[in-house]
């Protein structure tokens, strides 16, 4: 009896090893360059949609208005986010020349 629950444990043990290997060679990578490769796209929505933002004049940001009540948590984001422009050159040069 003490040998099955001595393999039980050993079992779990092993298993929560390559979970956590798993998790952390393929899994977590990949979650990064989906959750970046979204927020680029959300920039370029953002900004064909709300150029005014920065001081370019667009025709198109008055229909667009209409959308700013669905999104708003995100547009607040995006403006701390661009307005930031050292982070957003860095974050676009990691894209093309990794560390």
């Amino acid at each position: 009896m003490l040998g099955a629950a001595s393999l039980l444990v050993d079992r779990e043990v092993a298993d929560t090893w390559i979970r956590g290997l798993y998790h952390g060679m393929v899994s977590h990578p990949t979650y990064e360059i989906i959750e970046a490769e979204a927020e680029d796209l959300e920039d370029a929505f953002l900004l064909a949609c709300f150029p005014d933002a920065f001081g370019v004049p667009s025709p198109v940001s008055y229909y667009t208005a209409e959308l700013l009540p669905y999104i708003e948590d995100e547009y607040e984001a995006w403006q701390r986010r661009t307005w930031d422009r050292w982070s957003l050159v860095e974050r676009k040069g990691e894209q093309f020349h990794p560390v």
